[in-house]
């Protein structure tokens, strides 16, 4: 124990600054610098990505259910009772909704625009239950009370600037036909405009109701699919997992993460790229090091060969600059660690940075302080300045400390 505060002692000697040393010291806090660098701008990159991420997740399982139930071949499910009772069988299901999709066009009648939408016909407060719809609302029309009626829609932000409507505007509604060769028309008031933050639904999806839906299109009691609830969104995928494994190979039960895989599995390259990019600062810190220890063997050769000369073993003597690299190491991390969760915390509470809506769809940079990520960020620099000083301490206990002591 008294061997390693001396070691301890003789490497924190090294890192402090002399007339002849001030070159030394220089050099020490570029590596420390370099070090704190790397792991700030990562911790930092991390942090934003990752609130981007959460971010997109949570406007989309604002719109989105975290399960959806279909048939395999695409067509209506007629058993919905059974399939209904089936879901519920898993303890983890906390909220089950009907729905129907259909495409079509939708064209305000006062101003003439027209475009495509797709209207998801639901039972509006089972799936605000679930969802929380009405939390996105911007504006409604005085008759909405957060049921929808025979002749009802609830349109996205987007599409309705898209076809100049708002609440209480009249559109209609065009569906084609089975097998007559004249489409099917009719009149909607759009009773509430909602903005969930993501483009793709805010610029075509429209909500009306079910039972209007299953009688406006002949289906019966038929419907397209169930959509489900977890207790967790963390538990969707497994629990959708079970769901097609109670249903059988005759229905397809995915999770949100599955309906939008490639959104994420982008997401998620995007941020292991910026790790190993901006990692590589911290392997330019680590050759500062490596630098910096061999240059401070070379200077203090004179100084080795007393200690082997006193009873200083090679193994100590290495230890000495291990110990120097593992301190700088260590100070450099801690610091970067420091900075860049103090300016993570900054921009999460602070309108520092102001992003255009019209881009982003917020207002503020999104930013989300994981431990996980800011632990890994932590330990890889630690590891890499740990290996930094591994190959100097092995260089040391190579000198020959006779030739060492003859050397001025």
């Amino acid at each position: 124990m008294f061997e390693k505060s001396v070691e301890l002692f003789i490497a924190f000697r090294y890192l402090k600054s002399g007339k002849k040393t001030f070159f030394s010291l220089l050099t020490n806090l570029i590596a420390i610098g370099g070090t704190t660098l790397g792991v700030t701008a990562l911790i930092i990159t991390l942090a934003v990505m990752s609130g981007f991420q959460t971010d997109i997740r949570d406007k989309i399982l604002g719109i989105q259910p975290q399960i959806v139930i279909t048939k395999a071949d695409g067509y209506y499910i007629d058993d919905i009772k059974k399939i209904e009772d089936k879901v519920r069988e898993n303890k983890s299901i906390i909220g089950i909704s009907p729905f129907i999709y259909r495409q079509g066009i939708i064209r305000n009648i006062e101003s003439g625009a027209t475009t495509g939408v797709l209207i998801k016909a639901v039972d509006f407060k089972k799936e605000d239950e679930m969802l929380g719809i009405r939390k996105t609302i911007e504006e409604s029309d005085i008759d909405f009370k957060g049921e929808l009626g025979a002749r009802d829609i609830v349109i996205g932000n987007e599409l309705a600037k898209h076809i100049l409507a708002y609440a209480g505007s009249e559109v209609l509604l065009t569906f084609p036909a089975n097998f007559a060769s004249v489409p099917k028309m009719y009149k909607f008031k759009v009773a509430a405009v909602i903005h969930s933050g993501m483009y793709d639904y805010d610029s075509s999806l429209g909500f009306m109701d079910i039972k209007a839906a299953q009688e406006l299109f002949a289906m019966g009691a038929s419907i397209s699919g169930i959509s489900a609830q977890t207790e967790s969104f963390d538990k969707a995928v497994s629990v959708a997992a079970q769901i097609q494994e109670d249903l059988g190979h005759t229905y397809l039960s995915r999770a949100w993460i599955e309906l939008n895989k490639n959104l994420f599995s982008a997401l998620k390259l995007e941020k292991i790229m910026m790790f190993l990019i901006l990692g590589l600062i911290i392997l330019v810190a680590a050759f500062n090091i490596i630098s910096n220890l061999l240059l401070l063997s070379a200077q203090k050769s004179k100084e080795i060969g007393i200690m082997s000369a006193i009873g200083f073993s090679k193994f100590s003597i290495a230890k000495i600059f291990f110990y120097e690299g593992l301190i700088v190491g260590f100070a450099g991390s801690v610091l970067g660690i420091i900075f860049g969760v103090s300016i993570s915390l900054i921009l999460k509470y602070s309108n520092l940075i102001k992003l255009p809506q019209g881009v982003y769809y917020i207002e503020r940079l999104p930013v989300a302080i994981i431990p996980s990520d800011i632990f890994m960020v932590g330990l890889c620099a630690f590891v890499i300045t740990i290996m930094a000083g591994i190959y100097p301490a092995y260089q040391v206990s190579k000198f020959d400390p006779l030739k060492a002591m003859r050397e001025e």
